[in-house]
């Protein structure tokens, strides 16, 4: 099936319309942020489910209850999907945690009216790229991806889900308020899972001792996480997302778009990178600039991520 068939184009984004129809966007639109709501913000495929994995366990103190008995889409929602309108969310006790796939120039007018703490996980886009690919071909809901070559010019153009994955990291950059985002790296959590923990219990302002955050740290490795059915998608059923071709947590590695990328097509790649973050001010939302230490050593860090890895 095409775009035009299984996508909804919202504010000149493709978005999967069996996911979002319009009464979930009309819900996301009126939507009362909190102050001391916490929102996982990501561009697909960039770690989301972990974080999902890791943010409960710390707002727990390391109690896995809530990760082992409910779905990672129920425990922390994305807002702009269906799903969401039937959670009663407004019920939900403070601290909220919920996740969103979009631009900052997407989110609703409550949420720069409460200003919730912003956690913003960034993956190189290769390997955004290379989950994307076998993502796509699983879920009955996506465009198939066709060709690694045909989906490469898709992905680099911004032609998938949510739109380009430059614009989106753009966006998010020249937020306002960004002493309530933190920013941070798949790579990072891969280097060093325990150092990251403490960054985001520090940042949650939620106090844990080294054992358990080094107990959290654990229970979230990828071949941990991996065995929680609850995090895992193997409930979906597979006319919606075939597990059988790939599975959704498949690798969990840095560095995996060298086994999927051809040589002229990683040069492209990194023509197309270099020309559009040659300027992080140039994103859709400019009213802002990139202008804190803390975000210009995270745009090195990015630009160091994607050149190492």
């Amino acid at each position: 099936m095409t775009e035009a068939e299984l996508y909804a184009v919202y504010k000149g984004v493709y978005m999967p319309a069996l996911l979002h129809p319009p009464h979930s966007l009309k819900y996301y639109e009126d939507f009362s942020f909190r102050q001391d709501d916490i929102l996982v913000a990501t561009y697909p495929k960039s770690g989301t489910t972990w974080m999902q994995e890791i943010a409960p366990l710390i707002m727990s103190g390391g109690d896995p209850a809530s990760v082992d008995t409910l779905p990672n889409w129920d425990r922390v929602p994305w807002l702009e999907e269906q799903r969401s309108c039937v959670l009663n969310l407004e019920q939900r006790p403070s601290p909220r945690m919920f996740a969103t796939h979009f631009h900052y120039n997407m989110m609703p007018p409550s949420f720069f009216e409460a200003k919730p703490k912003v956690i913003y996980v960034m993956r190189n886009p290769k390997d955004v790229f290379t989950s994307s690919f076998h993502y796509y071909g699983i879920a009955s809901y996506l465009v198939n991806p066709g060709s690694q070559s045909e989906f490469l010019h898709k992905f680099l153009d911004g032609k998938v889900m949510f739109g380009s994955w430059f614009d989106h990291v753009k966006s998010w950059l020249n937020a306002e308020d960004k002493e309530r985002i933190l920013y941070i790296s798949y790579e990072e959590m891969k280097m060093d899972l325990r150092d990251s923990v403490s960054r985001i219990a520090q940042f949650l302002e939620k106090s844990l001792d080294a054992e358990v955050i080094e107990k959290i740290a654990d229970r979230c490795l990828f071949k941990n996480m991996k065995q929680n059915k609850m995090s895992n998608y193997s409930t979906v059923p597979r006319e919606f997302l075939d597990q059988t071709k790939s599975e959704f947590l498949r690798k969990g590695i840095v560095g995996d778009w060298k086994n999927q990328l051809t040589v002229a097509e990683a040069e492209h790649f990194d023509a197309v990178y270099k020309d559009q973050m040659k300027d992080p001010d140039n994103c859709n939302n400019p009213a802002v600039s990139v202008d804190t230490p803390h975000t210009e050593e995270f745009i090195a860090s990015v630009n160091s991520i994607y050149h190492q890895h």
